[in-house]
């Protein structure tokens, strides 16, 4: 059972960070951002991603927040593997 959550939880992450890196691509291209695709992932990931740029300003023309919100996803999948194995009461 524990394989099972741990493995549906990492998985969750990882499309959700490639939700993040789908997102950042599209907004290298011109009218990227406008396509229905980047609609739906803006509508998922802009949410998270307004947390770092409410208090990580851009450098320029190059906002690094995306950065920083895909480290912070790193270490929340960590701290959820770490919970999801202490309440199976396994190592």
């Amino acid at each position: 059972m524990q394989s099972i959550v741990l493995d549906v939880t990492v998985m969750l992450v990882n499309i959700y960070r490639f939700m993040i890196f789908g997102y950042i691509l599209l907004s290298w291209f011109p009218n990227g951002r406008d396509s229905p695709i980047a609609t739906v992932l803006g509508r998922l990931v802009e949410p998270y991603l307004s947390i770092f740029r409410s208090f990580i300003p851009p450098l320029g023309m190059i906002d690094i927040s995306p950065i920083v919100a895909l480290i912070a996803l790193h270490f929340i999948q960590s701290g959820l593997i770490f919970v999801i194995t202490l309440l199976f009461g396994m190592f």
